[in-house]
Parts: structure tokens; sequence; C-alpha cells
């Protein structure tokens, strides 16, 4: 293990839904439970098996961390582990602190060229790695992304470096679909109250064709439907938005046009690919970055993503350092 001295950590909607709610789906908080689990910081000290850090590193933190070897560890899909630790999930702790202590084997060294502020940002880009990879976006792919808040943005941004010749994006706000087109969308649609088959009409006339993939970053009924309708025969539907555990969809339209509907888990083996897109710069994830607090008033900073200021708010935990 290592303590780090934390730095950068970002509120993410399942820790303002936590905060609110008290619960998502069967992860029920009962008891105080530290929030955060999109961040970084400077390791502090190590124990004695760690051989790949050392004190004064500065590191990105993944937050799910497999208790056990188990079938899903020795394939390669640690994330769908049943007993992984995950920090701000009931009934772990997050690292939204001063001081955290971490598997050291989840702790990621930051090259010098990427900031404390990219490194907690890795978080919320992997979602989009691990999504357009089980989408299988891919060279001239034409991508439809709906949903404009953090995890559609990162979409975005990493269905363009995996090729995608178009993206088109949707939403109900006309400033995130705005920080779409800055971070890469060919194409928004601002959604006000048309059909689902509205919705997929516009996708494909925007596109001049029917996308292979769509990516649903809202879990909303309705948008899961104009996904499945969006959707080229023999194409691919991911699920990333988590809404109601139960959801009316036009499941016989998908399965008689071969849609492959595909759920994700969080991610898996994202935080390398991450560092090294951010250290050489194929990637930029700064603009997504519109807020920041110092932790005394993270209070403040959880009411400005409540209220869905912004896109993405980030917290600093350390009171001597203001670098990004």
């Amino acid at each position: 293990e290592v303590l780090l001295r934390m730095h950068s950590v970002g509120i993410c909607g399942s820790d303002v839904h936590y905060w609110q709610h008290g619960r998502i789906g069967d992860f029920v908080v009962n008891g105080p439970m530290v929030l955060g689990h999109e961040a970084s910081g400077t390791v502090v000290k190590v124990g004695s098996g760690v051989t790949h850090l050392k004190p004064g590193d500065r590191v990105a933190i993944e937050p799910g961390v497999p208790r056990e070897m188990d079938e899903f560890c020795k394939t390669g899909r640690y994330n769908l582990s049943p007993t992984i630790f995950f920090c701000a999930t009931p009934p772990d702790d997050g690292n939204l602190c001063r001081y955290y202590k971490h598997s050291a084997s989840y702790c990621y060294k930051l090259p010098d060229n990427v900031t404390f502020e990219e490194g907690a940002l890795i978080e919320p880009l992997s979602v989009g790695i691990h999504a357009c990879k089980r989408a299988g976006v891919t060279l001239g792919s034409k991508v439809f992304v709906s949903g404009s808040g953090p995890i559609g943005l990162v979409n975005v941004l990493v269905a363009k470096m995996m090729g995608a010749s178009a993206v088109v994006i949707t939403d109900l706000s006309a400033s995130r679909l705005q920080k779409a087109k800055e971070v890469g969308a060919d194409f928004t649609i601002h959604v006000k109250n048309e059909t689902p088959q509205e919705v997929a009409s516009k996708v494909e006339s925007l596109l001049g064709c029917m996308p292979e993939i769509t990516v649903e970053c809202t879990g909303v009924q309705a948008c899961i439907q104009a996904g499945i309708y969006a959707t080229r025969s023999g194409g691919t539907l991911v699920l990333v938005g988590l809404g109601p555990e139960m959801v009316t969809v036009p499941i016989v339209n998908a399965a008689v046009r071969e849609v492959d509907i595909r759920g994700i888990f969080r991610y898996c083996n994202t935080w390398p690919v991450a560092i090294a897109l951010l250290a050489s710069k194929r990637i930029n994830v700064k603009p997504l970055v519109t807020h920041r607090f110092p932790l005394e008033k993270a209070l403040e900073a959880f009411e400005t993503t409540r209220r869905g200021e912004g896109v993405k708010v980030m917290l600093k935990c350390d009171p001597a350092d203001h670098s990004p």
C-alpha cells in the first residue's frame, strides 16, 4: 500500500446521488461514507513491498481494487469481480480527503507533463475508453453519443481518437452541446420534445446514414429507445448511463435488426492507456474542468454539480499547492 497526500478530486454524478439519495441500486449508504473516486495525489509513504513508487511521485488513482484473484481477475476483467473494493461505493470510503491510503498496484505514476487535474480526469476518461472499446469504435466509424454530460463528452473524445469519422451528440442543454462541439463532436442535436423515432431520424439525416455505434450516456428510457431506433442494423448499442431498474424498450426492433446491446461496468485496464494518451497530447481533457473549489468549500462544489452548472467540478485538497 501507499499513503498519498491528495491533490485533485473530481465530483461525479454518483457522488452527488449518494449524497442526495443515500443509495444507487443495491448499493445503500448505511453509515458515514467518504465520497470521491476521481483522484490524483502525491506519494508520502510506501509499504515495504512497494518498488515502483517512491515518496514524491505524483500519481493517478484507479478506485477499483479487486480483493481476491477470482475468475474475473484471471481473465483480465477485474471490474466484474463481485468482491472488488471501490472508492465511494458503500461501504467503501472514497478519497475526498487530505490523506488517503490505497493499493500501490492501482496507483499510476504521472509523467511530468501530465497535471494532477488531468490525472484525476483519467477516471471519467476511462469510462469512455472502456465504452468505446466495448462498442468496437474503429477507423471511419459513425457514432451517435446520447447525452452531453461529462461521460458523453469523454466518449466523444475517445471515439474521435479511435478513428470515428463522424460523431453526433444529443442533449437537452444548449451549453452542454456547445462544450461537445469544443471537444470534437461533428454534429449536435438540441432535443426538445421529439419522439425517440424523430431523434433517430435526425441522427440519420445529420450523419447521412445510420450510425454503426450508439453510446447511450443518460439512462433515460426515451434515450435508450432512440438509441435502438437510431443504430444501423448489425450495429452496436452500448448502455453507459444508468436509470431505473426496469425500462421499456423496443427490444424486437433491436432483435430482428441484429443490433447488439452491450452494457459496461466502470472500466478495466485503462489507466496505462489514458496516461499514454495524455502524455503524448493525443487527447485533451482540460476543457472538461469548468469549476475549481478548495476542500473547505466542498459543499459549495457539490451544490454546483447538483444544479448541473458547468461540466466537471474539481476539488483541491492540498492547500499549499495551487498547481492544476
